[in-house]
């Protein structure tokens, strides 16, 4: 019998990868999903239930009806600025909501929890790269907001026998290298697709916010990993949890910094389209530098990612990028 893998937010951009990498893995993932930003369609032939994540009776049903012996949360809002702007709308969906997850999957004696937080609970590096050790002291309510969750699993693990696995994303990006999923946000803050749709024609130009940072060109430098490299070390973290429990973080990236304006220069460099730019101001929030040390990823799940060069990351997202208007129209 396969295991059944509850994937929330499984119907988005992270998620929808995830429910692929699932499925090749003999795994069968149940999706929950309101839709909001999600597409029903990327998860077309995987049992799907469209509901918000707060309604209690929805996920006690959901855990009724269906084995499930884990759960891979993805649903977070994730804007920085906007969480900035509107803290309240944070703390509400991605540690309120998250929490009666918490206690559905306490009452079902579902015991293993796999969390999507972010390089956000680290604030201003004080060095880099960035490995598990390093102080944790968000600068936005995004990142406060995660670091709540992970701090609420901690305390799940002592009372409830939760075992859980954090799993501190450095910008995720590019796309599935079969073109099938991509990056589809409305409104899309991500940069790597606002710079493609510049070079593709659907938005006129790409915003650079600030270019008076303390980098080599005074633009922010982030640490891109490819999404399908995030969804194995997803499926290696479900089977240490599996084997042997735990409460485990790990911070995931490839080790090397980019800065805007490298991003920029790099998908250039693929499309063969010169990028119109603009000069905004700084968002509020905004680290200029961070760069993770995955090297206990590397040692404890033994995850190698796959699509670490920052051109393949571009072409796949690219590859999505020109085939997402004919797949947007199908659905």
């Amino acid at each position: 019998m396969q295991a059944h893998i509850l994937v929330v937010g499984g119907a988005g951009y992270v998620g929808s990868h995830m429910v692929k990498r699932l499925r090749h893995a003999r795994y069968q993932p149940v999706v929950l999903d309101n839709l909001s930003q999600g597409r029903r369609a990327a998860v077309a032939g995987v049992p799907l239930v469209v509901a918000d994540l707060h309604d209690e009776t929805a996920l006690d049903v959901l855990f009724q009806a269906f084995p499930i012996q884990a759960v891979m949360h993805f649903a977070s809002f994730i804007q920085v600025g906007e969480s900035v702007r509107d803290p309240s709308r944070y703390y509400e969906n991605n540690v309120g909501n998250t929490l009666g997850l918490l206690k559905q999957m306490a009452r079902h004696k579902v015991r293993h929890f796999i969390f999507s937080s972010t390089a956000a609970i680290f604030g201003n590096p004080e060095y880099v790269p960035i490995d598990e050790q390093h102080p944790r002291a968000p600068i936005n309510p995004y990142g406060k907001s995660k670091l709540m969750v992970e701090e609420m699993l901690d305390d799940f693990a002592q009372a409830y026998r939760l075992h859980s696995c954090c799993l501190r994303y450095f910008n995720a990006a590019g796309a599935d290298p079969e073109a099938e999923l991509g990056e589809c946000h409305e409104p899309e803050t991500h940069l790597i697709p606002l710079v493609l749709q510049a070079a593709g024609g659907r938005r006129p130009s790409v915003t650079i916010y600030g270019d008076d940072y303390a980098t080599p060109d005074g633009t922010c430098i982030r640490d891109y990993i490819h999404v399908q490299d995030l969804c194995d070390a997803h499926l290696l973290a479900l089977r240490k949890l599996e084997a042997e429990g735990g409460s485990l973080r790990y911070n995931l990236g490839n080790g090397n910094g980019y800065s805007i304006r490298e991003v920029i220069a790099a998908a250039e460099r693929v499309t063969g389209r010169q990028i119109a730019q603009l000069k905004g101001p700084r968002r509020d929030g905004d680290p200029p530098r961070l760069v993770a040390d995955a090297a206990r990823a590397r040692n404890e799940l033994g995850w190698r990612p796959r699509f670490a060069d920052l051109d393949t990351i571009i072409r796949h997202a690219w590859a999505w990028e020109q085939r997402r208007p004919h797949w947007e129209l199908a659905f």
